[in-house]
């Protein structure tokens, strides 16, 4: 099919004076759309001044009004944020926010969707404590090796969860695992990346809580495990990958209310963020808006019904979430 590749994406709308086109400005690339057709969009890449939408415009298309963009640049689908993408369960669509402003939305314990909707790879095996804690049985049929790719499983649509959303724990006795983990949004198609350019594609980082029922398989766990309504707790925001100096460095810290935190730090993983997303784009491809996750630290704690759990990375706002019974149970 010939002519500009479309996607959808949420950013702020500038308008040109004088005409009907608008302009999305990310900070990074600038992606046009023209009501008018080319004529419009070419005179938007010659960087006419441009000014904000007003209080008018605002009013009647929104403020993170949704639009099917052409990325102008390099003609391809495109996941982009200038600062942290949010997305607050009472609002139909996402907002991209600088640092200053996230806190006092989520001071007053406000919930939110992911802020993804991509599809999410979890990774298993890339933290060296928990390949080492295997021991042996690396070795032993049908594998006799230790992984020489990467590990991969997915975490369906059905796992999807936001900030503060109350998940539902399968048997109180085993409890859940709750794995804190990097998040590494594509931004931009990966297809056989490399190393060195591999961060290119990388549109920001979120925080990841990658739930399970404890379990002993590891190279086939039962899609029961790892795929539960709710097991995949996303956000509370994205942080464009700008303000991120060094995604291998990263603490990870789980708090459950009324025990030990658990501490973590990226530095641990076997493939850091650059080598997996090379290793993995080797053999599938990445689409814009995906996220594949670091992996969960060995040793991840176990939360059980009625546990309120953080999980923070970095500074960033922390992950908050719950542990429920299904409806009639509780303790």
């Amino acid at each position: 099919m010939r002519g500009p590749v479309l996607y959808m994406t949420w950013c702020p709308l500038f308008r040109v004076p004088g005409d009907l086109s608008t302009r999305w400005n990310t900070g990074h690339t600038s992606f046009s759309h023209s009501f008018y057709g080319l004529k419009h969009l070419q005179a938007l890449r010659q960087g006419k001044p441009a000014q904000q939408v007003n209080a008018l415009d605002l009013d009647s298309l929104g403020a993170n009004t949704t639009k099917m963009l052409v990325n102008d640049g390099c003609r391809q689908a495109m996941f982009a944020l200038d600062d942290h993408r949010i997305h607050l369960a009472a609002e139909p669509f996402a907002r991209d926010v600088d640092a200053r402003t996230v806190s006092p939305l989520l001071a007053s314990g406000t919930a939110c969707r992911p802020p993804v909707d991509g599809a999410v790879y979890g990774t298993l095996l890339n933290d060296r404590a928990a390949l080492d804690a295997l021991g042996d049985a690396v070795n032993a049929a049908p594998y006799k090796a230790p992984p020489k790719a990467p590990v991969l499983y997915v975490k369906p649509r059905n796992t999807f969860a936001g900030h503060r959303a109350s998940v539902v724990v399968p048997d109180d006795a085993q409890g859940v695992q709750v794995g804190g983990s990097l998040g590494v949004v594509i931004g931009r198609t990966a297809c056989r990346v490399s190393v060195e350019s591999a961060l290119e594609y990388v549109a920001g980082y979120t925080i990841v809580a990658d739930l399970c029922v404890p379990h002993e398989s590891v190279y086939r766990p039962s899609v029961r495990f790892r795929a539960r309504d709710g097991f995949c707790v996303i956000g509370p925001t994205v942080v464009a990958r700008r303000h991120v100096a060094n995604p291998d460095a990263l603490r990870v810290a789980i708090r459950i209310e009324g025990k030990e935190p658990f501490i973590a730090n990226m530095s641990t993983s076997i493939r850091n963020v650059a080598r997996l997303i090379a290793d993995v784009t080797d053999f599938m491809t990445l689409a814009p808006g995906d996220v594949l996750t670091l992996g969960v630290p060995h040793g991840a704690p176990i939360a059980h019904v009625g546990d309120e759990i953080s999980i923070a990375i970095g500074d960033w706002p922390p992950l908050c979430f719950s542990m429920t019974a299904r409806e009639g149970g509780g303790r």
